[in-house]
């Protein structure tokens, strides 16, 4: 009989490889090659272990299933981001800084699913349960019926789990847990994958919703594999800065939803509150109109969020100039910087560069790119653009605005809140409605000679 072949896989990505490496060759990290025990003991068409299966149930595309019934909280910012409720039996994993809101908001939300009806649980493995009597107690919800639970054993979390089978679970956090099968620490990246799976397939098997919280590498990432965001139905990030009350639940993956759907709150002395307008918001603290201050129309899931991006330049005493990003991506800073030197010969050589997204807000919509050039132009020039005007446009590298989607959201959105000029590509479809002026630009030269007199 033939020797099963070994194989190795990467505790990281999930990668097989044939021999052991030090470094997987899929996902770059060193040391993550661990044997992996082989499917079968002969040829392909053995069974394993010598044992038939049952056989699956197939159906067609054509097959016609009830739509699951969503579980509503109350909370409309959060049911939003789910996509309109919690769906029975899905897994979900919350991450986020330490310290930024994630345990406040998973207990307002488990209160309001109690509240509702829906029988639920929250397991705490970082606190004891009178710590978490305290906090509910600060946010007014000592009268909430949710049951509280404080246990770090795997087992005794699913025994429990499998016996009161409540329609939701909030486990926090996953790094706490601990697998007595496997021979590893708790929080490592076995340990990790190992709880991730039970509590997967038990919310499949059961019906319970579980939502799990993960702690954050200092790059953002949930810590861990990434097979875990994987293996959940949806993967939330839980983002905000710590100077600001602004927090902001955003979607990055969801199986019943749309993906990039945010829903903004407010840290305040009694926990987080909803923010129905956030573009209101956002724009509150804008005085009068100042050289380097922009607004951007933009989009984020389904709505239209309105904010405001801010740029300084100023001479610089350094041999290389600094790059102060916040709230944008630095790559694409650079790109429209380096269109501005070689489409428009504006030269930014010499000058420091700072920008930051007003209210701690994350904006990664390519169609920022028009506003994201307006405020350096204005901060460079010192020249402050008209406070009722709104820009939205995608810059390509040979300086031609591209139109961008939901124009007419955008624009609707501008006009609600008082704008009365917008500023778009030149091919954008959209019409605006009475009391917004919409001026369409074919390219990034004439804008520039447009609004400053150049180009």
């Amino acid at each position: 009989m033939a020797k099963p072949s070994s194989s190795f896989a990467c505790s990281q990505c999930g990668a097989v490889h044939p021999k052991w490496a030090g470094r997987c060759d899929a996902c770059g990290g060193w040391n993550t090659l661990i044997e992996a025990e082989p499917l079968t003991s002969g040829a392909g068409a053995r069974l394993l272990g010598g044992a038939r299966g049952k056989p699956i149930v197939l159906s067609t595309l054509t097959t016609e299933e009830a739509a699951p019934v969503r579980a509503i909280s109350g909370m409309v910012e959060f049911d939003r981001v789910l996509g309109g409720g919690l769906v029975p039996g899905s897994a979900i994993l919350l991450g986020g800084d330490p310290g930024i809101g994630k345990s406040t908001l998973l207990l307002q939300v488990a209160a309001r699913f109690a509240r509702a009806g829906h029988a639920s649980l929250y397991i705490s493995g970082e606190e004891a349960p009178a710590q978490v009597r305290m906090r509910a107690q600060r946010l007014g919800l000592s009268d909430a019926p949710l049951r509280l639970g404080a246990e770090t054993s795997l087992r005794d979390i699913l025994t429990t789990l499998d016996a009161e089978r409540p329609a939701l679970a909030i486990i926090d956090s996953i790094q706490t847990l601990w697998a007595d099968m496997v021979e590893a620490a708790p929080g490592s990246v076995s340990q990790v994958r190992a709880a991730c799976h039970e509590l997967v397939s038990f919310a499949k098997r059961s019906g319970t919703s579980v939502i799990l919280v993960g702690h954050v590498t200092k790059d953002g990432q949930i810590a861990g594999p990434r097979v875990v965001e994987h293996m959940v139905d949806t993967v939330l990030y839980f983002e905000g800065e710590r100077g600001h009350q602004f927090r902001i639940l955003r979607a990055v993956k969801n199986r019943f939803g749309p993906a990039d759907e945010i829903g903004v709150f407010e840290m305040t002395g009694a926990g987080l509150a909803e923010v129905p307008n956030p573009s209101a918001l956002f724009l509150s603290e804008r005085g009068q109109s100042a050289p380097g201050s922009a607004v951007f129309a933009g989009i984020e899931g389904s709505r239209p969020v309105l904010t405001e991006i801010q740029a300084l330049v100023a001479p610089s005493t350094l041999a290389s100039p600094r790059r102060t990003v916040v709230g944008l991506d630095s790559g694409r800073v650079s790109t429209i910087l380096a269109v501005l030197e070689s489409r428009c010969a504006i030269p930014f050589a010499g000058l420091d560069v700072f920008l930051n997204v007003a209210g701690g807000m994350k904006v990664s919509e390519p169609a920022a790119d028009l506003a994201l050039a307006a405020a350096l132009l204005s901060a460079r020039e010192d020249v402050a653009l008209p406070p009722d005007l709104v820009l939205f446009g995608e810059i390509s590298l040979s300086g031609a605005l591209r139109p961008v989607g939901q124009s007419e959201n955008r624009l609707k959105e501008a006009q609600k809140l008082g704008f009365s000029q917008a500023i778009a590509p030149e091919r954008t479809k959209a019409e605006p409605g009475e009391g917004i002026r919409l001026r369409k630009v074919p390219d990034l030269v004439t804008f520039v000679g447009e609004m400053f007199g150049a180009g």
